[in-house]
């Protein structure tokens, strides 16, 4: 950049580009000719050449070298061409957005999401979404979240509350964290451990029958390695499974444990299922976030839905 636009801010700087320029750009890297560019555009090429010169003076870069078949972007333009695609495709997924919005949202929502985001994040947010857009078609698929981010990456869900697990490519995927809590240890309501008073430890726990997510879930691997921490080597009982209503039905007729969200451990409680056992569990999750792809433009059904759970309206 010349001297002069090395001084302005990005706001400054953006008030010289012009959306005409950014659609000339796009128009010159599928055409690679002034000419053909400019017709693409209905304007005239010495309307496109001034416009593409005024850009690249705003700038103080080259963005094209002028060949005697056509042009090529230099590494300048080429920068400068993805962010002027970027502009265009949001411009027109927010289009359609507004378009959907004007004529009644509808089509389909696919969910995905891990046990813990259920009762805090997804219930909530789910009832206001369907009361207001009542023609959407939603489904929800409660699983780990290894399992959720090959469903995103198959392109079998939208989007994903759960969290970025280990073997993915994270360039690939936007994450913002929306719920951190505590991992706590619930049991029956009327289990044994109740009735007295002394503290339960993690040495003790080790001995009972356990109800825990597959290998390879985040919950999982962390509760194994705080109990290898705590120096604890025995071998655990154990019955894995990621379905909530496979976990309550088992605890519901046995003694056995299980590790859960604080909210999720809640909302049974506040049903009479389960309880909370008074242990400190030395567990530690990273948050759930919500996770969509970087490269699928999400459908205005879902970009809707994304929009609610980020807290940026209807």
């Amino acid at each position: 950049m010349t001297d002069a636009t090395q001084g302005l801010t990005d706001a400054s700087l953006m008030l010289l580009v012009r959306p005409r320029q950014l659609l000339l750009l796009a128009r010159l890297d599928a055409h690679r000719h002034l000419g053909r560019a400019a017709e693409a555009m209905n304007i005239s090429q010495p309307a496109a050449t001034k416009l593409l010169q005024q850009l690249e003076e705003s700038l103080g870069e080259r963005l094209f070298e002028r060949l005697a078949r056509g042009m090529e972007p230099t590494p300048y333009g080429e920068i400068l061409i993805r962010y002027a695609r970027r502009v265009l495709s949001d411009f027109g997924t927010a289009r359609e957005e507004m378009l959907a919005l004007r004529s009644g949202l509808s089509g389909a929502l696919r969910v995905g999401s891990v046990p813990g985001a259920v009762p805090e994040l997804l219930a909530p947010a789910l009832v206001e979404y369907h009361r207001r857009h009542p023609q959407v078609a939603v489904s929800i698929v409660v699983e780990t979240s290894d399992v959720m981010q090959a469903q995103l990456e198959q392109g079998d869900v939208d989007l994903v509350l759960g969290r970025l697990t280990d073997g993915h490519d994270e360039a690939k995927y936007a994450s913002v964290p929306l719920l951190g809590e505590s991992q706590v240890v619930v049991v029956r309501a009327a289990h044994p451990v109740f009735e007295r008073t002394a503290t339960v430890t993690l040495a003790e726990m080790a001995g009972w029958s356990w109800v825990l997510q597959p290998p390879g879930s985040p919950q999982r691997g962390r509760f194994e390695a705080a109990m290898r921490e705590a120096g604890i080597q025995a071998r655990l009982d154990i019955i894995e499974t990621a379905s909530p209503i496979a976990i309550t039905a088992l605890l519901e007729n046995s003694d056995m444990a299980a590790v859960m969200p604080a909210s999720q451990a809640d909302h049974y409680a506040r049903l009479g299922v389960l309880r909370t056992v008074p242990v400190e569990l030395p567990v530690r999750v990273p948050p759930i976030c919500l996770i969509t792809r970087e490269d699928r433009a999400l459908s205005p059904a879902a970009a809707q839905f994304r929009r609610q759970l980020l807290g940026g309206g209807t």
